[in-house]
């Protein structure tokens, strides 16, 4: 791999909730020691129950989603019902394996509730209450492990979301340049506008967007 090669850099959140799921991420993209760009798209809707959250090389990151959502798509006009969360992220672990440089979280809600998956380039896929991933994942988790509890409110789940990608933010060079959030749940999938954001990191205290 060139150290010319276009990276997501990258921290990436997933946190289950009392009533769905958060997707967040920075918005940091590197090639090599330098910042790329300050305004990269790395949570994606897939489907109106189901997101997805990228790590890794730009190209390979653009065409998995679009892999995802046409598969995602294809299967509801076929079964006329939604893709369980699951099942789209065992499609993902499948199809990982032929060589993508990526980490992934794939998260949403379905019958069953909310769901966050973890995905390995190796094509391991890990559902758990909440993950991180890419080149922040560390400083995150900490922040995660300290803070998370069970049958979080979304509200308390956003906050947690800012908490710990501020924490990456802060010590990874690779991670910065703002947020995305988007909140998954029974009426489907909503973005946090970037001014809600803002003033949620200022009332905890952190600086915003670096």
């Amino acid at each position: 791999m060139s150290a010319e090669t276009l990276k997501t850099g990258t921290t990436t959140v997933g946190i289950k909730t009392k009533d769905g799921v958060i997707l967040a991420s920075e918005r940091r993209a590197t090639m090599g020691h330098i910042i790329a760009h300050t305004h990269v798209q790395k949570v994606f809707s897939i489907s109106d129950n189901i997101g997805m959250t990228i790590a890794g090389l730009v190209g390979d990151a653009q065409l998995m989603v679009r892999f995802l959502q046409s598969e995602v798509e294809v299967y509801s006009m076929k079964r006329g019902a939604p893709m369980s969360v699951g099942a789209a992220a065992t499609l993902v672990s499948n199809v990982i394996r032929q060589g993508f440089y990526l980490g992934l979280i794939v998260g949403g809600y379905d019958s069953r509730g909310g769901h966050v998956f973890s995905i390995d380039g190796a094509g391991g896929c890990i559902e758990d209450d909440y993950v991180s991933v890419g080149s922040g994942s560390l400083f995150a988790l900490g922040v995660l492990e300290g803070r998370y509890k069970k049958d979080m409110t979304e509200e308390e789940g956003i906050d947690l979301a800012i908490s710990a990608l501020n924490s990456a933010i802060r010590r990874d060079a690779a991670s910065g340049d703002g947020m995305l959030i988007s909140v998954i749940g029974k009426k489907g999938t909503k973005e946090l506008p970037e001014e809600t954001i803002r003033s949620r990191a200022a009332e905890l205290g952190f600086r915003y967007p670096n």
